[in-house]
Parts: C-alpha cells; structure tokens; sequence
C-alpha cells in the first residue's frame, strides 16, 4: 500500500482549497534502493542509479474505487545493461521520465526485496501496486475522485467550499444530502473562499496543511439549532458533495441569538 508524497499534499489541498493544480498526463514508476519517505522528490527518493539501462517507465492505474487506485498492468522495465541497479526495496510514482526530475506523488515499499543484475529484466505485475487514503475525515467521494484526479489525469474542476455543522457524527459515505445539519433558524453554511477572494478565506497550503485566514462567522440563529457535534466541509450551499468532516470537536449547543465562530486559524484541513 503506497501513501502519497508531502508534494502532492500540498498540491491536493490548494487545488481543493485555493490554486488548481493540473496533474501529469503521464506518470512513471521509479525503482528505489532504500525508502524515499513522504519527503521524496524527484531528485532525491533513493532512486536507482542512473546508469546501466536504469530507466523510469510508464504506469497506469484502474479507477479509484473503496479509495484506492490500483496498478492497471504490468509494467516492464528496460534490461539491465553492463551492471546491476542494486537491491530495489521501494518504488515511487513520478510525474517526469527523466531520471533526478519532476516530482513524486507516491511511494511504497515492494513486499520483497530484489536484487536488479546485469543481464535481468525486471517487472511489476499489474496490482502490485496501489495508492491508498486512509478512512476517517475525507469523504470516499473526495477520496476517489482526487486519486483519479492524480494518477489518472481525470477532470475536477476546484469547488466551491462551504463550513456546516452538524448535529450528528459524519462518515466517510456520507454526502451533502445525508449529513444532519440544524433546521430551522437561519441555519446557513458558510462559504470560506481562496486565498486573496472576499473573507473569508483560506490560507495557502503548508506543512500538509490549510486553515482559515479570517474569522469564519456563521449567520446568527434565530431558534435553538441544537447540540453541533461535528463539522463539515462541502461543495455546495446546499446538498452537494462532503469533501473533509471532523467528529472531534467539543460539542457546543447554540441557542437561539448565538453566533457560531470559528477564531483565524481553527479550522485545520490536513492531509497526511
């Protein structure tokens, strides 16, 4: 099971949030000696040599489904040539073909090591490799469309964003339509907009992370909405699609003349 690079956090979290990112048409799997760690790039993720035919090579993936995207088919490296790669424990997915260039999305350890000699071949069978996100606090809707956003150039276009609170603990299903939300009072999501629009707005991504630049104030209720126990990030005023949740908030009830608030800086939307 592979995770996604610090890179391509930052560029998933700005797309949704701020910035679009326009992913590679093609990517590449790379192999590596050693663990290139979320941190990897495409100049330094302990790649194999550049030497002896090494050669990163084009993969494909099948589309996300239960949130991972899966390796469509084998892929075939080029035939060591005049010395060996060494002992290939990782790979890594790259967005250029070029060794020691472009950035790396994903990385993941093979189940076994194997030592690359002058003369061999080497191949990946078709889903040895997968790219994963973890349950809890992204939507499977969110989940599904940015891996084929990502590693399979599909359209998604950067939403609109709204903060809702719900009176009920979110899952990972659930959608615009399912979440409960207050009735009644005025209750209204809030629009949070990218960084630089009207306030208020997010901030640009940074160390796996977005949070709200300005105060983040909802319309000030006219009849009790109950006990909030969870909040919402969705793509639409109403309805819509759920694309980040969190059931950890301390419960608050808001009464009738209260105004929910979310202080700068307190709303935190991490991927990691």
């Amino acid at each position: 099971m592979g995770s996604i690079s610090n890179y391509l956090e930052l560029e998933l979290l700005d797309h949704v949030f701020n910035a679009a990112y326009t992913p590679a048409s093609t990517i590449y799997l790379a192999l590596c000696t050693a663990d290139p760690t979320d941190a990897g790039t495409g100049a330094a993720m302990n790649e194999c040599v550049d030497a002896n035919a090494y050669a990163r090579t084009a993969i494909t993936f099948s589309a996300a489904a239960s949130r991972v995207v899966d390796q469509a088919a084998i892929v075939t490296f080029p035939q060591a040539s005049g010395g060996g790669w060494g002992d290939v424990t990782h790979w890594a997915i790259v967005d250029s073909g070029t060794h020691g260039a472009g950035d790396m999305l994903a990385h993941g350890a093979f189940a076994a090591t194997k030592t690359v000699n002058d003369g061999n071949t080497p191949s990946v069978a078709a889903s040895e490799i997968d790219v994963t996100f973890s349950a809890n606090e992204v939507s499977n809707y969110l989940a599904n469309i940015m891996l084929d956003f990502a590693f399979r150039n599909q359209a998604f276009s950067a939403p609109a964003t709204y903060v809702a609170l719900c009176t009920a603990t979110i899952a990972d299903a659930d959608t615009g339509s399912t979440i409960t939300e207050p009735s009644g009072g005025s209750y209204a999501r809030e629009q949070v907009n990218v960084n630089g629009g009207a306030s208020p707005t997010w901030d640009i991504a940074a160390a796996g992370l977005v949070d709200n630049t300005h105060e983040i104030a909802l319309i000030t209720a006219t009849a009790n909405w109950g006990t909030v126990v969870a909040v919402a990030i969705l793509d639409a005023a109403t309805l819509g699609n759920l694309l980040f949740y969190d059931n950890g908030m301390t419960d608050q009830d808001v009464d009738s003349g209260d105004t929910a608030k979310f202080p700068i800086g307190d709303l935190d939307i991490t991927l990691d």
